[in-house]
């Protein structure tokens, strides 16, 4: 799910609720869902059985195996970009037509899953198996699963013969888990499949659970972007018994406590301002009115130290700056002739990163401290409230989980959603089970990744419900 890092916690901004509205008539339950439970259940473990591990990715067998399946239901489909990409990887792609009367949707996932350390797991991470009511799984949340349910809803509209009025889309990316590479290659290469797409849905950061109750239910319209970088400093090579005052070792060191010690500048934008003043229900006394109104606690020294203290409230208040690599000579008595570091840098959706970089060059302070930068950096990602797709996710969120806060998501990690927002497709992200969410931090990219088989069922009615009532 999280282009070449780990899933980090996302970061939630509440809007107001309404008691739930019904869904249309032809969103209205029309499928034997318990049937088209088991057929997923089925389906996902075929899939997980099939090792999309980045690197190498191998999604061209997963890309055959999703064409064996539509190819079943009679659709066509397409096997793309084999020559394009790497040996062994490719995207896919797949259409049922509507009357054209409106625009197109599309459903969007991944093929490819992250590393697994089998030792650590206590069931074989590719076998599909099915426990205690639990689907276990490489893949079986982020995101082969949301996969499947894409894919059940484009079976079961298709089998039904429901007429649409816009053209429903499915697409399987490869190379999300680390350079984006199959998303960026399918944008550039098939403009034409993607003509006349209006909406994208895909995976999405967490909903708040906590012990089975569900907080609020979340909406992903935007993500904060890598700006990673890389710090190099070369100086002259030595044996380590021959001190030199010009030794590239510390003054890298100094440039990354500098790094590490900065304060980057705190940024209340109006949307986080709304998310804390919705969470001042949920405290008492000052912390209540802190909350309630941010941008006066902030100017409190008491009230601005509180609300920092909390790592995911001081996330959606500044760009964060975080040293994590340092590499310099191989053998302890070597001055080596160059040292490198790597810092995560994760910048708010409104700031610029030429701006920024300056910001970065005057804290290091040390022009033999040269930057690059690392990887792709995403286009600013930013979807709006007021379309048809976001409100009927609202709609069915309320139906299906009915009085609790629906809540639009800026997620502090990173996704293939921005490259397809930058060609003009309006992009949400959703998770469409309700995950505790401990277990759902524990277990995404961790030991032991698994989905109830209620929440495969869950998924499936979420889906059916979203695509039919956008119609």
């Amino acid at each position: 799910m999280i282009s070449a890092a780990l899933r980090m916690p996302a970061l939630a901004l509440l809007v107001s609720f309404a008691l739930p509205q019904a869904l249309n008539a032809q969103a209205a339950p029309q499928f034997d869902y318990p049937a088209l439970q088991t057929e997923a259940v089925d389906l996902l473990q075929q899939y997980l059985r099939i090792q999309s591990v980045n690197p190498p990715g191998n999604e061209l067998q997963t890309a055959r195996w999703l064409h064996d399946v539509l190819a079943r239901e009679g659709i066509e489909s397409q096997i793309l970009d084999t020559l394009e990409l790497p040996a062994g990887r490719a995207n896919f792609y797949a259409r049922l037509k509507g009357d054209g009367s409106r625009k197109a949707l599309a459903l969007v996932h991944h093929m490819d899953v992250v590393p697994v350390s089998t030792e650590y797991w206590t069931v074989d991470p590719f076998a599909g198996t099915i426990k205690d009511g639990y689907l276990y799984g490489r893949g079986a949340v982020d995101m082969k699963s949301q996969g499947i349910v894409q894919l059940i809803t484009f079976i079961a509209i298709k089998r039904a013969g429901i007429p649409l009025h816009r053209d429903l889309v499915f697409i399987a990316n490869a190379d999300e888990e680390d350079a984006g590479l199959g998303s960026r290659t399918f944008i550039a290469r098939h403009p034409d499949l993607l003509q006349g797409v209006e909406y994208l849905l895909t995976e999405g950061d967490d909903s708040r659970i906590v012990d089975g109750k569900v907080v609020f239910w979340a909406i992903d319209v935007g993500e904060k972007r890598p700006y990673w970088q890389r710090l190099t400093v070369h100086g002259p090579s030595s044996h380590g018994s021959l001190p030199i005052p010009d030794n590239a070792v510390p003054r890298l060191a100094r440039a990354v406590a500098r790094l590490g010690a900065w304060q980057t500048p705190i940024h209340l934008i109006p949307a986080v301002a709304q998310y804390f003043a919705a969470q001042a229900q949920f405290e008492t006394g000052r912390h209540r009115a802190w909350l309630a109104d941010a941008a006066a606690a902030l100017q409190d020294s008491a009230g601005r130290a509180w609300l920092l203290s909390d790592r995911m409230r001081n996330a959606l208040l500044r760009n964060t700056v975080a040293p994590t690599m340092l590499q310099g000579a191989e053998a302890v008595n070597v001055i080596p002739p160059v040292a490198t570091a790597g810092v995560d840098i994760r910048l708010l959706p409104d700031q610029d990163t030429a701006s920024f970089k300056r910001d970065l060059i005057r804290v290091i302070g040390d022009t033999s401290v040269h930057l690059s930068t690392v990887g792709d950096v995403p286009p600013n990602y930013d979807a709006p409230l007021d379309t048809d797709l976001y409100r009927t996710l609202v709609k069915v969120s309320r139906a299906m989980v009915p009085g609790v806060p629906v809540t639009p998501l800026i997620g502090a990690g990173a996704s293939d959603r921005p490259y397809y927002a930058h060609v003009g497709i309006i992009c949400y992200g959703i998770l469409p089970f309700k995950l505790d969410t401990d277990e759902y931090e524990a277990r995404v990219h961790g030991n032991d990744e698994r989905i109830s088989l209620d929440n495969i069922g869950f998924g499936v009615r979420f889906y059916l419900n979203t695509v039919l009532e956008v119609q």
